[in-house]
């Protein structure tokens, strides 16, 4: 099991702030698990589409599409924060 945490925009969009998801065979990358989970339709897809500005962070570190993922991870999807 993983833990997807959504901030800001994407909580409002996706009507959830949380959710624990059993891991999918064959997604062993941040990059992989937005993929998936775009392919859920409608705001998912919207949200999580590749041309999406949108961070990561994995288990606290903010991470690239190709930052390796597994079971236990936390994972936290936010909008780009600009600040003066």
């Amino acid at each position: 099991m993983i833990t997807l945490l959504y901030f800001a925009r994407l909580r409002e969009a996706l009507g959830t702030g949380r959710e624990e998801l059993a891991l999918p065979s064959g997604i062993n990358t941040l990059g992989a698990l937005r993929d998936h989970l775009s392919k859920r339709g409608d705001a998912w897809a919207r949200e999580m589409a590749d041309g999406r500005n949108l961070r990561a962070a994995v288990n606290q570190d903010v991470a690239a599409a190709d930052t390796p993922i597994k079971d236990g991870d936390e994972i936290a999807f936010f909008p780009p924060v600009t600040g003066g």
